[in-house]
């Protein structure tokens, strides 16, 4: 660590997000503590920010006079507020990606159903291993292993739930159409045919049939397999922490 980087700022209009900052506590409330960071406002570092799992105590973690290095979240400089964290916060935010953003990485983990990709974020991305390449991948130890480099395309964001699916087979693609977001679907559209047809019985005044629960049943399928792979992706994030 530089001596710049942990050099005390003059003043709140020098503080950046991201910069590493020493300060004093000087306050300790039940939701968090205040600490003095040398720019005339204390900053709050909020209970959810002390580095640990269910803090229900502020003074287990930090106490009154205490030095500490923080890192700065957010700077409101008309409030004159100071968010702080003692946890060094991702070099990549969500602010920062996009679907169709192409990202660098490494594989850091994987598992039958696909891979896990360090690209800086809060939580590493997921390749399935229909998204590993275009032809059929057997394993995805097929394909990539633990510790390579590689650049993947953002197919699908969930803030919500902090998940970040991506994609190799995206970036071996050609095609000059913007890459189409995995949540959207045609499936449910009629087909050339249907349409044909409908408009054929509308011209002779027959009843229209009703279009096939065969769609509907394929949906319910996949969203089921849906589902469980979220469960699957949630349970191995929270084991690789």
């Amino acid at each position: 660590m530089s001596e710049e980087t942990t050099k005390a700022p003059g003043s709140i209009s020098e503080l950046e997000a991201g910069m590493e900052v020493p300060g004093t506590v000087k306050r300790i409330e039940l939701y968090g503590a205040f600490v003095d960071i040398g720019v005339g406002t204390d900053g709050l570092l909020h209970i959810s920010q002390l580095g640990k799992p269910n803090v229900r105590n502020v003074e287990d973690v930090v106490k009154v006079g205490e030095t500490v290095s923080v890192y700065v979240l957010k700077v409101e400089q008309e409030n004159n507020r100071i968010a702080l964290s003692l946890v060094k916060p991702p070099a990549v935010s969500w602010d920062d990606m996009k679907i169709g953003d192409a990202v660098n990485g490494k594989v850091v983990r994987l598992e039958k159903f696909g891979v896990f990709i360090d690209i800086g974020a809060e939580r590493p991305g997921m390749i399935h291993v229909s998204e590993l390449a275009s032809g059929f991948v057997n394993s995805p130890s097929d394909v990539v292993k633990v510790g390579d480099e590689v650049r993947a395309r953002i197919i699908k964001l969930n803030r919500k739930q902090k998940r970040i699916d991506l994609s190799l087979k995206a970036m071996e693609e050609q095609a000059e159409k913007p890459q189409v977001p995995v949540e959207e679907s045609d499936e449910g559209l009629p087909t050339a045919m249907e349409l044909a047809l409908r408009r054929a019985m509308e011209a002779n005044g027959q009843p229209l049939p009703e279009r096939s629960s065969k769609r509907s049943h394929k949906r319910d399928r996949r969203e089921r397999r849906q589902n469980d792979l979220e469960d699957i992706f949630e349970r191995t994030l929270r084991s690789h922490k």
